[in-house]
């Protein structure tokens, strides 16, 4: 992902912006679990943070990310979408797919995941934010925070023990 020089002037520590940007697209990664997606995301939430001159934080960053998240998602709903590309897929001769690598299989497992749980998980267990940080940021009582973040752990947990079949 790269930082435009318009977002650039905004901030004087690059580094710093980059760290943001990077954070904003994980954020964004768990919501989607859509690199493409995740992208356009953080490119419109920087956008929109860029034109109204700031503030270049994370709670803004993550609010705009998710809000962006919500309109696409409800569009999706209303607008049934139909690739322009034609996709071909492999097929194996047996009809068999390859043995999974463990990334492949965690990757499933989140994947299976709602995009609230998701959301929850990522912002706890990788930025590191507590439930009533979560809870502001995403304008849920604190509660559900934690409701929603112990069952997805529960769900979690139960689906890789029975992958490990522990």
């Amino acid at each position: 992902m790269r930082a435009g020089s318009v977002y650039l002037s905004m901030m004087t520590d690059e580094p710093q912006l980059r760290d943001l940007l990077q954070r904003g697209y994980r954020y964004a990664l768990s919501l989607t679990h859509e690199p493409d997606e995740a992208e356009d995301l953080v490119q419109d939430a920087a956008l929109s943070i860029s034109r109204r001159g700031g503030p270049w934080t994370m709670p803004f960053l993550v609010t705009i990310i998710r809000n962006r998240f919500i309109d696409l998602y409800r569009r999706k709903k209303r607008v049934p979408f139909e690739s322009l590309d034609e996709q071909t897929y492999d097929t194996y001769e047996d009809d068999s797919l390859p043995e999974p690598v463990e990334h492949d299989r965690m990757e499933a497992i989140l994947g299976g995941l709602k995009a609230a749980e998701r959301e929850i998980l990522y912002l706890s267990a990788v930025e590191e934010y507590t439930t009533a940080e979560i809870a502001e940021m995403t304008g849920r009582p604190r509660g559900t925070v934690l409701s929603l973040l112990h069952r997805t752990k529960l769900k979690l947990r139960k689906r890789l023990s029975h992958e490990t079949g522990f």
